[in-house]
């Protein structure tokens, strides 16, 4: 659970004339992930495709390209076919053409469509000034110019100018066109020389003997004839994609799979007449992988397991745990040539690349979902714990235990369920589900422990008689609860950072040695404890807040009615430990800080972490108080709310002027829109529908970042780096396609 499932490194030594059976039968068992030849032996070379790899390639190209024209994806697959040979190259024929020929006339209606656009872009302005285009050109002395900008330095620049004798300016609502005879001896560019430097814009004049406006009714006319015609091709397409998905996703799988067999030699070792090929396999499954290899080949391969794999984290050969006799033999050229490998110096042979071995995570199915957010950061290296499991025991108590409500927490379960149930062929969407159905399942259970359903205190009435066994501190009378939570999300934190450093003593342990786990990993678990026992102990204890003395030794007032429930949980008997241990405490952190500087000097200027570290997890008790006051603050202003002996209570029984007549005026916070009016309630209906749905949405956004924060940022740093490889075993898991 903590480590991923035992690979082995596995040699597979044949004949060459039986290669292709071997790639065969190692593809049916889906099992072997193939690690590509280093070029380290001599006589040995890279394999070459095997022949019908470069057609296979091709096709495989046309299936993509076709199913990317009709947009097919594996929802529109169909009952799984056998794909043949000869149908592939004939149905392949027939569909490629005609969509060929459908997919380029749509490019050339799009192509034409958006010449007709860009041409009533153009015409658009001059239909603004009224008048015909053909008045717009082809004067022999009059020179004109159509376009926007300020008509007022455009006429100054005109009065200005030697090369224009005349002009006159018509003027639409954006547009405007100027009209000038040019002065004796002035150019035919006389007039735009008149306008250079000035705020215009000028347009080309389309040529055309109609008004603009009929010209762009025109146009538009022309674009719907396209429109309809772009349409009908593309209801062609639909109807050939329903018709070709099924084919096409059923033969880019055979085609996949024909491509993965006639690539594979790339990966091996080959001679002339002799081939070995290496890979990863799961320790277990071994006997299963050569049992059934020799069945399928007989004596014709020889196959061996030749290392199990433990690394260092630096990914470097550290120890290799003694293969059980009998698991193979030497590996030796099987066709009996003088083709053999150098022998390696613990009796096997490994002519691969020195690749790490892949990570297949080994959780219960309850685990399982949260990889997914392990993974998010970085699966896990072989030589690293897998830290799935602590996040499944502590991610959805953060996430409860901030929302702690039994209306959110049905929410999300039902969101959860949605997920896992509807997406059980998408892996990350079920995942996500798993990991929302136990964030809302202690959401419900922290929610009746608080006695809350969407903010509201009912459900602690019916369930615990109106004092549930924890509160979360938002009423004046229940301050210590505020209180005493973020001390608690403190004490949290220091536990979680202690399982962090501890896995990280036992992997250094593992990988290097004692002394280093001490210096490394230990000098931090000094530090940290020692520093907040030294916290919370009565050395100088003038200068720390008296809240963490008296917290949990009872004196930190309660509400009489609720004093027995704060008895359990916070009156511990605690009121700091003696200065003496504060002491040892200190020494504790001084020695840490001492072998943290012999671990590594640098490391020394961040000795404050111990404290930051602890005192982020306080993002616990916040968050818990920020989406309580959310709600509190919903039901406040649509039930409205008055305060009796320091406690909070919703107008829902009764309304504004009982509590007038039974506690004043002054003990009402707020009315309340439901008891304002028809007019005011219905407007209370919006504010608690949208209220709450807003606080739902944040509960994800900030209960579970801050979760998933503490998990990555707090928990992760201390152990865990990732970068493992995904297990890809050489085989195909067939969805489209059938050989039966």
């Amino acid at each position: 659970m903590l480590r991923p499932e035992q690979m082995s490194k596995v040699s597979v030594t044949g004949a060459k004339r039986f290669m292709d059976d071997v790639i065969e039968a190692t593809h049916e068992l889906n099992l072997l992930d193939v690690s590509d030849y280093d070029g380290s032996w001599e006589g040995f070379s890279q394999g070459t495709p095997v022949e019908g790899a470069e057609t296979a390639s091709d096709k495989l190209v046309t299936v993509r390209s076709l199913e990317s024209i009709l947009d097919v994806d594996e929802e529109d697959a169909g009952p799984t076919r056998i794909v043949t040979d000869e149908a592939l190259e004939a149905e392949l024929a027939e569909v490629r053409a005609e969509v060929n020929e459908l997919d380029d006339r749509r490019d050339e209606l799009r192509d034409e469509l958006r010449s007709i656009q860009e041409d009533i872009d153009a015409v658009e302005p001059f239909a603004d000034l009224g008048i015909d285009l053909d008045l717009l050109s082809g004067y022999d002395t009059l020179q004109v110019a159509v376009g926007e900008g300020d008509r007022d330095d455009v006429e100054h620049s005109l009065v200005a100018a030697d090369s224009v004798e005349a002009f006159e300016i018509h003027e639409g609502d954006d547009v405007f066109a100027v009209f000038a005879y040019p002065a004796d001896g002035a150019g035919e560019d006389a007039l735009d020389e008149a306008l250079v430097g000035t705020d215009f814009s000028t347009y080309d004049v389309p040529e055309s003997q109609s008004s603009p406006e009929e010209y762009v009714g025109e146009l538009r006319h022309r674009k719907q004839q396209l429109e309809s015609r772009l349409t009908t091709v593309d209801d062609e397409l639909e109807e050939v994609k329903i018709d070709a998905a099924g084919f096409l996703l059923a033969a880019e799988e055979q085609l996949s799979i024909e491509v993965q067999k006639t690539e594979a030699p790339l990966s091996f070792a080959t001679t002339e007449n002799a081939f070995v090929a290496e890979g990863w396999i799961p320790t277990e499954r071994y006997t299963q992988f050569a049992s059934a290899l020799r069945d399928d080949v007989g004596q014709h391969v020889e196959v061996e397991e030749i290392q199990r794999a433990s690394f260092t984290s630096d990914g470097q050969e550290a120890t290799r745990e003694q293969v059980p006799s009998g698991t193979g033999g030497e590996p030796t050229a099987a066709d009996g040539g003088a083709d053999e490998p150098e022998a390696r110096a613990d009796g096997g042979s490994v002519v691969t690349k020195n690749d790490d071995p892949p990570v297949v995570q080994d959780n219960p199915g309850a685990v399982k979902p949260f990889e997914v957010l392990v993974n998010a950061v970085s699966r896990p290296k072989y030589s690293e714990f897998d830290p799935s499991v602590f996040v499944f025991l502590t991610f959805p108590v953060f996430f409860g235990f901030m929302i702690g409500d039994l209306g959110y927490g049905i929410i999300y379960t039902a969101i959860g369920y949605y997920l896992y149930s509807r997406f059980e062929d998408r892996p990350a969407f079920r995942s996500m589900g798993g990991i929302t159905l136990f964030a809302g399942a202690f959401t419900i259970l922290f929610g009746i422990l608080y006695g809350e359903i969407f903010g509201l205190h009912q459900l602690g009435a019916l369930i615990w008689g109106g004092h549930p066994p924890m509160e979360k501190g938002l009423s004046p009378a229940g301050i210590s609860w505020a209180i005493g939570w973020l001390v608690v999300s403190i004490f949290v934190g220091i536990v979680h950072l202690n399982i962090g450093w501890i896995l990280d003593f036992f992997e250094v342990a593992e990988h290097h040695d004692l002394k280093h786990a001490v210096l490394e990993s230990g000098s931090w678990l000094l530090m940290m404890n020692g520093l907040w026992v030294w916290i919370f102990s009565q050395h100088v204890a003038s200068a720390k807040p008296a809240f963490l003395f008296t917290l949990f030794d009872g004196t930190g007032a309660a509400p009489e009615s609720n004093q027995q429930y704060m008895q359990a949980m916070f009156e511990l008997g605690f009121n700091g430990f003696p200065a003496t241990v504060g002491l040892v405490g200190l020494g504790a952190f001084a020695v840490g800080f001492v072998l943290l500087a012999i671990a590594d000097l640098a490391e020394v200027v961040e000795f404050l972490n111990v404290l930051v570290n602890v005192l982020s997890y306080a993002r616990i008790g916040a968050v818990l108080l920020a989406k309580a006051g959310m709600a509190l603050a919903v039901n406040l202003l649509v039930f409205g709310a008055y305060q009796h002996d320091g406690e909070i209570h919703f107008l829902i029984d009764h309304g504004p002027q009982w509590v007038v007549e039974h506690y004043g005026a002054e003990a009402i916070m707020f009315g309340g829109l439901f008891h304002g009016g028809a007019a005011l309630f219905l407007v209370g209906i919006v504010v608690l529908i949208l209220g709450h749905a807003l606080v739902l949405t944040l509960g994800i956004t900030s209960a579970g970042l801050q979760a998933v924060r503490l998990e990555y940022v707090e928990f992760f740093g201390k152990f865990y780096e990732g970068g493992g490889r995904e297990y890809e075993p050489f085989g195909y898991d067939r969805k489209y396609t059938t050989e039966d």
